[in-house]
């Protein structure tokens, strides 16, 4: 990786300059950002080695299967942006919102909801000392209230450019389908997302349901899969507003195109690459909650099955169609139960 990539970076953070529509730093601000204290700790000022100089350092040691597979990723998405990726519009600064800042180990993560983010987001607070460093002591509500964590978009151009060149920016992504097939079940059949079902559910009720009973239409408790794929594929959903995070393609809301990302990480080989990161980081003691276990992942993989063969497979072409460029982008397959020829 070494120099070619630096430069690779720079170039990568410049053009996101131009597409905020303002100007990246030259050479003398981006060596001020390293010895600017407000950025962060000690590997800011040369104590120790920041996790993407850690990262490179792997990259140019002897070979680690580990650090290769990661490189093979990031091959693999540089190689698929090239290839599936034409015009595209400018990102805005709303467009990092889904990006989370740590300051002090030099860390952006993009979340993706449905793919451990609740867990990412707790192992952000604990390693900002919440908790006593334990992620698994942190409530789900507190990981996910409003800022708890400072987001990219919160800065201004001049530091974003300085946070992109110097910091380890990582996602990680999971099969489309099985991520769609987790919120639908998370979202709309468990009791205590009621607030979440009146929203959205009410909505799609109404919308796709003739003569619904005037109890679902009050609670939107009740909505089947075929409906809420329905709605997903209806026009007048984007018209409307953009799709909520859970079901938003992976790659809308991190933009893998345009941000350089060291570390594509993937809800199959979580504990390996939620393991990998931390080492960057300089936390390896830190313990990231545990996965799932391989039987409760085998059992999801059954259930998206089972949902999506009731599916006809008009809407199946359709819908992989709506997520293809996720598939394309994080190299997955199609899932062998799409009827989709």
């Amino acid at each position: 990786m070494g120099r070619h990539c630096w430069r690779r970076r720079l170039l990568a953070v410049a053009c996101l300059g131009a597409s905020l529509l303002l100007l990246c730093c030259s050479r003398r601000a981006l060596r001020s950002a390293f010895e600017n204290r407000a950025l962060g700790s000690g590997w800011l000022s040369g104590k120790r080695r920041s996790p993407l100089q850690m990262l490179y350092d792997l990259d140019k040691g002897p070979p680690s299967p580990l650090a290769e597979m990661h490189r093979q990723r990031r091959d693999s998405l540089r190689r698929a942006c090239e290839r599936h990726t034409r015009r595209q519009r400018l990102l805005q600064p709303e467009d990092l919102r889904h990006v989370l800042v740590d300051d002090t180990h030099g860390l952006l993560y993009c979340y993706v909801p449905k793919v451990a983010c609740t867990n990412w987001k707790r192992v952000l607070l604990a390693l900002r000392g919440h908790a006593r460093g334990d992620p698994s002591a942190i409530p789900a509500h507190e990981a996910h209230a409003p800022g708890r964590l400072p987001s990219l978009a919160d800065f201004s151009t001049a530091e974003v450019n300085r946070r992109l060149r110097a910091y380890l920016a990582f996602l990680f992504v999971r099969e489309p389908f099985e991520r769609l097939a987790s919120a639908y079940r998370n979202k709309f059949t468990r009791p205590y997302h009621a607030a979440f079902q009146k929203r959205f559910g009410t909505r799609i009720v109404r919308r796709l349901r003739p003569s619904a009973h005037p109890d679902a239409l009050a609670r939107g408790h009740d909505v089947r899969f075929a409906e809420f794929l329905a709605y997903l594929l209806d026009p007048r959903t984007q018209r409307e507003e953009p799709f909520n995070e859970h079901w938003e393609r992976a790659h809308a809301l991190c933009h893998p195109c345009r941000l350089r990302y060291d570390v594509v990480g993937k809800f199959e080989t979580l504990a390996e690459d939620s393991a990998f990161v931390l080492g960057l980081a300089g936390a390896p003691g830190l313990r990231f909650p545990a996965p799932p276990p391989r039987a409760q992942a085998a059992a999801a993989r059954d259930r998206a099955a089972r949902l999506f063969r009731d599916i006809s497979p008009f809407y199946q072409r359709r819908l992989f169609n709506l997520y293809k460029m996720d598939f394309l982008l994080f190299n997955y397959s199609a899932p062998s139960y799409l009827r989709l020829h």
